[in-house]
């Protein structure tokens, strides 16, 4: 049976009336290269799509190895389910397996096959047979709809799978020369939307990673701070190649009072200033720190282009990243060389602004702010660990640079292009007086300034935009293809 889902036929461990689900996808590495990649921690979370959430519950065993068992929690609320999967087969570089032990399937078995194509390519090849509960009857229901779920996330992880190994391959050629390859990272804001797919990104790499976290450490990749007291141990920051500082409340959580006003600002600006003083007080600092700012660097501009070179504007979020980057100085002063992505939207429906528009949207409910007129650059999360990676391997990189892609579009034309992703018409206006009735001048500054942002530097640099266009980028986080 071949990727349309047809019976398998022949096979010893294929129960009557089970079905064949095969997709390949051509790698630019090695199969050692690839295949280490799925033994790796984070490779889970990267191949998890996120329009698809799954939940490990429980990992009992070591990585893919024989007889690893791993309890999930499958499917989004209120049907989400549980599954027990358990691996076997573990034959690298050329494959291994896993299958349901017990789960909303009848029978599951995934094999992963992985087939040279020469030094530096190979080709991963899954090979799925399952089996639907309640036959006859499940599969005449669910049949349509288990494939179309299976075509849609196997179209990411292969997209995901390659793209990720891509970029790593690009890191390693600048760094590994050097004799910094792998490297070992510090991350805070690690259980953040964008700390967390970072983390699994490195890790599935090769990378070590720790995580600063603010309760007593509880594992061996844990680091404990306290960024509003100030306290960082320098001895507990010393010996990491890079440092990526994601920590701070966030923007659009909730209504701006003046106290949430003065918590964005603090726990940007302390935080920051308490890091970059402790790692530049380390007795082995890293070369690298990458500490976040954002777009709101320029503040509302209208139609005016901005890059790296333009000044920063006026209003509080000007303020707070203006402050917040100047935070990071004792770092710079002690050598240490410093980047700030300054991001723009990132898209992912797991959280951000995304996650609060796709309800309405899909209810067919969504639609401009205002008029639409403002610019609102955007970013793909994919190429936002692209990117990170990317300027961490160049040691031309340095300074603020514009994490946003290439496509400058008004709210408008984002609104459509979501609708039109989503098949839903874009059509309502929110009016900004009942948006500020709820959530106050964040509105003005946070969701209707208009900056029109370009990667100049990210551009001119040569990084390679997984996604430089929005369709495109909205399709591929939310299984659209």
């Amino acid at each position: 049976m071949n990727s349309t889902g047809a019976p398998v036929s022949g096979h010893p461990d294929a129960p009557a009336g089970a079905v064949s689900f095969e997709r390949a996808v051509d790698l630019p590495v090695s199969r050692e290269e690839a295949f280490a990649w799925h033994d790796r921690p984070g490779a889970f979370e990267r191949l998890t799509p996120p329009f698809d959430p799954a939940e490990v519950i429980e990992r009992r065993g070591e990585g893919i190895c024989d007889g690893t068992t791993v309890e999930l929690r499958v499917g989004k609320p209120p049907l989400r389910l549980k599954m027990v999967a358990q691996h076997s087969g573990y034959d690298p570089p050329r494959g291994f397996v896993d299958s349901q032990l017990s789960g909303p399937f009848a029978h599951w078995r995934h094999e992963h096959r992985f087939e040279e194509r020469g030094a530096n390519a190979c080709r991963m090849v899954d090979s799925i047979r399952y089996l639907l509960p309640l036959a006859p009857v499940g599969p005449l229901f669910g049949g349509s709809l288990v494939r179309s779920k299976l075509r849609r996330m196997f179209d990411y992880r292969h997209a995901t799978t390659a793209a990720d190994l891509a970029d790593h391959a690009r890191a390693r050629a600048l760094l590994e020369p050097r004799g910094q390859w792998p490297l070992r990272v510090l991350v805070s804001g690690a259980s953040g939307l964008v700390g967390s797919a970072l983390c699994a990104f490195l890790t599935t790499g090769g990378h070590s990673v720790h995580r600063l976290v603010r309760r007593a450490a509880r594992t061996d990749d844990e680091v404990r701070w306290d960024p509003a007291a100030g306290e960082v141990d320098p001895e507990s920051v010393s010996g990491y190649d890079v440092v990526v500082h994601l920590a701070g409340a966030g923007i659009a959580d909730k209504r701006w009072s003046d106290e949430r006003k003065r918590l964005i600002l603090d726990s940007r600006v302390d935080g920051t200033r308490a890091l970059a003083g402790a790692l530049a007080a380390a007795p082995r600092p890293p070369r690298v720190m990458l500490s976040t700012s954002a777009v709101g660097f320029y503040g509302d501009r209208g139609e005016e282009t901005l890059d790296e070179s333009s000044a920063a504007g006026t209003g509080f979020l000007a303020d707070v990243a203006r402050e917040w980057e100047a935070a990071a100085d004792p770092a710079r002063e002690a050598g240490v060389r410093v980047i700030h992505p300054r991001l723009g939207v990132v898209l992912s429906p797991a959280g951000g602004a995304l996650g609060k528009l796709l309800l309405p949207f899909q209810l067919g409910l969504g639609g401009p702010l205002g008029s639409g007129s403002h610019y609102m650059p955007w970013i793909g999360i994919d190429d936002v660990l692209g990117a990170m990676l990317f300027c961490i391997a160049d040691e031309q990189q340095v300074g603020p640079i514009n994490f946003c892609a290439p496509q400058d579009l008004t709210n408008l034309e984002f609104s459509r292009t979501l609708g039109r992703v989503l098949s839903r018409p874009a059509l309502l206006p929110v009016p900004p007086p009942a948006l500020r009735v709820v959530l106050g001048d964040m509105v003005d500054e946070a969701l209707m300034a208009s900056t029109r942002v370009v990667p100049k530097r990210l551009n001119g640099s040569g990084y390679r935009f997984r996604h430089s266009e929005l369709e495109s980028a909205l399709r591929h986080v939310l299984g659209r293809t």
